[in-house]
């Protein structure tokens, strides 16, 4: 019999390449439908959570849809269910699916919708087209006995301490010796009411993301053998990476904008784009922002991007950027899509045994083309 798995156990998942503070403040992220302890055993993912996208899951016994377009995302006043946005919230609350929808957290984080499309088109040494945050670090060092060092470090790093780069539970540990003297009233782990106690215990240092602090904390705490767990907080200068929304980068060698422009058909599967800029003009550096990215058309020019990839650019935009000599490429909104496997492959890692994972076959793209 396989593990119970909760909508809980998936968003915490997801959310550790993309925490829902990332999101910008006007967006509406996090779980829109449903609950947090609802059992889980097939999961659809999908950009958008349509009409027909809800029929689909119906259909397949989907218990959570995930979404990268929230499902509330314009605050409802009522729900008409003669509406097709009230129809599909009937149809989720009566078939018992869970909707939770991450956006523009999504679009900021490591791996997320920009960085899948940036690998998918080659573009190398990227960074973030607009920096919308740093990451701040904090420096644990806490104090354990020796009978429960590794158990207590292992907590704190699944937790989310620990890491740096691509390595995990990364601590340094010193040992030495602690004391303390149980009070009137305590329950000590060691010792005994009175009397002054000498422990072998081990100094263990760590740094951490100062977002991740409190489920760091309460992993030590459930971990920690004694009453009162000691330790000491320190905030560190050391600069995190930069997040934020976009990315730019460069194409490993130049081609020319017409080539670039079937290239982002092909891997983003538009059977046709709009682009502005001469067709035979050799590129390399390129900005992108996945879904509509017109209001950062200046940060591109000021990178000096040689195209900007984006959708639902508007006329004078493309006239402003045609002047400025900056070509750009408007795939549509519906290239966000390319995350959804991306998604999938990412929460397989730790739940394929015990659950199904779908990809949403239906089509909320629409527009049509000739």
């Amino acid at each position: 019999m396989g593990k119970d798995v909760k909508v809980a156990d998936l968003v915490n998942q997801l959310e550790r390449i993309a925490p829902t503070h990332y999101a910008f403040d006007w967006d509406n992220v996090g779980l829109q439908v449903g609950s947090y302890n609802q059992s889980v055993k097939r999961v659809m993912i999908s950009l958008d959570v349509l009409e027909n996208v809800v029929d689909e899951a119906i259909s397949q016994d989907v218990d959570l849809i995930i979404a990268h377009h929230p499902l509330l995302f314009v605050k409802l006043s009522q729900i008409d269910m003669d509406t097709a946005k009230g129809r599909t919230i009937q149809k989720l609350i009566q078939h018992n699916i869970s909707v939770y929808a991450a956006h523009t957290n999504l679009d900021v984080a490591r791996g997320g919708v920009n960085d899948v499309m940036t690998e998918l088109l080659g573009i190398e040494e990227t960074a973030p087209l607009v920096e919308t945050e740093k990451e701040n670090f904090i420096k644990l060092a806490l104090y354990v006995p020796n009978s429960h060092s590794d158990l207590v470090r292992n907590a704190i790093s699944e937790a989310g301490a620990g890491h740096i780069g691509d390595y995990s539970h990364c601590t340094y540990q010193v040992e030495g010796e602690g004391t303390f003297k149980p009070q009137e009233g305590t329950n000590p782990f060691i010792g005994n009411e009175g009397n002054l106690e000498k422990v072998e215990e081990k100094r263990i240092e760590t740094i951490l993301p100062k977002e991740k602090l409190s489920k760091v904390l309460n992993a030590m705490t459930e971990a920690h053998p004694y009453e009162e767990a000691a330790y000491d907080l320190y905030p560190l200068l050391n600069e995190g990476e930069s997040m934020g929304i976009g990315r730019i980068g460069r194409l490993k060698n130049q081609i020319r904008l017409g080539e670039l422009c079937e290239l982002v058909k092909e891997k983003f599967a538009v059977p046709q784009l709009r682009y502005v800029g001469d067709d035979q003009k050799y590129v390399q550096s390129v900005a992108l922002l996945g879904g509509s990215g017109e209001k950062y058309m200046s940060d591109a020019l000021s990178k000096e991007a040689d195209v900007y990839i984006t959708g639902d650019t508007t006329f004078h935009l493309a006239q402003e950027a045609m002047e400025n000599g900056l070509a750009i490429i408007d795939p549509g909104h519906h290239v966000e899509k390319v995350v959804c496997p991306a998604i999938k492959n990412l929460l397989e890692e730790s739940f394929a045994s015990d659950v199904k994972f779908i990809i949403s076959a239906s089509n909320t793209e629409p527009y049509r083309f000739k």
